[in-house]
């Protein structure tokens, strides 16, 4: 039954009959309606301004468990780049030295991996900073560990022809009993002939004319002649490896070029021929096209004794024979 209502005429001074019609029924309606949405807006911006929904909170859990795995990421990032610097020094310092190889620079192992722009697809998120420093560590990582590869490929190969490298490499005195002839040392000597001082780029080995010259490693013979510039009657041999041997100042030659030679092969005898003023051999080694003290490759054949004795023979001579 719908509820009747009345109002007080204040002009007649009687009751009367509400009578709504159905305009006035739809403005109450509209008014109440109104209202409650109103408080409905009010209720939901409260509710998703101060407290989740349950996806929200679904969500952030999500979020947070991202970032714990990307700082763990990160973290055994941090580890392994220690560990990939670890096996770099031991390559740098100890194979390739083993090897007597180069190091690998380091422009090339820390070489810049991409561009700015190769990780601008991940800006704009709440972890991008963390998320782009993952990536690029990773990047970085497997740059250096590429790098890394290909040099222990070439570790590998030096091993496998390390017994050639170790036959090959200048290792003895070119000289029966070297340690008794030895008259002139590697650096600044006087020169017998001009009188001046002069980078002296060998040793000198006093010995009778005749006396057999030895090849102090395997190679190749690049140079069998007579030279016009002071060598007089030379050999130079091609060892590999970045080592060239010189003789000089023979009186005859036991091999021609082309020819290929074994450590302690006789390759010619001493002489007297050229810029000299006795008979005697001049020897050089010759390292990546830069002259290198010989004796510290005389280490087969000599006692530490033996060795001590030569080194000092060499520091003491002040003038060459040649």
């Amino acid at each position: 039954m719908s509820k009747i209502q009345y109002r007080f005429n204040t002009k007649s001074l009687t009751v009367e009959r509400v009578n709504r019609t159905f305009r006035d029924r739809l403005k109450v309606f509209l008014r109440y309606a109104l209202a409650g949405i109103i408080f409905s807006v009010i209720v939901l911006l409260i509710g998703f301004t101060f407290f989740d929904s349950p996806k929200e909170r679904m969500l952030r859990r999500e979020i947070q468990q991202y970032e714990t795995q990307y700082k763990i990421i990160h973290d055994r990032l941090e580890g392994l780049t220690a560990v990939v610097e670890d096996i770099q020094e031991r390559d740098d310092n100890i194979y390739r030295v083993i090897f007597e190889a180069e190091p690998i620079p380091s422009s090339v192992r820390d070489a810049a991996f991409g561009g700015v722009d190769r990780y601008s697809h991940l800006s704009g998120y709440r972890n991008s900073e963390l998320i782009s420093e993952t990536m690029q560590r990773i990047d970085q990582l497997a740059s250096q560990l590429y790098v890394q590869s290909k040099s222990y490929d070439e570790v590998f190969d030096m091993a496998l022809n390390k017994a050639d490298m170790l036959a090959s490499i200048p290792a003895i005195v070119p000289l029966a009993k070297g340690t008794e002839r030895l008259m002139s040392g590697f650096g600044m000597r006087m020169h017998p002939i001009y009188k001046t001082m002069r980078m002296h780029e060998g040793v000198d080995f006093t010995a009778d004319i005749g006396t057999p010259i030895y090849s102090t490693g395997d190679g190749v013979i690049t140079r069998a002649e007579r030279n016009r510039q002071g060598y007089g009657i030379m050999v130079e041999v091609d060892h590999g490896y970045g080592y060239t041997t010189r003789y000089a100042h023979m009186s005859e030659l036991k091999v021609r070029r082309g020819q290929e030679v074994s450590r302690g092969e006789v390759i010619g005898l001493v002489g007297n021929t050229g810029t000299s003023t006795a008979p005697h051999l001049h020897y050089e080694v010759i390292y990546n096209d830069r002259a290198v003290n010989p004796v510290y490759y005389f280490h087969n054949d000599l006692s530490p004794e033996e060795f001590e004795i030569i080194i000092e023979r060499a520091s003491r001579v002040n003038q060459s024979l040649s």
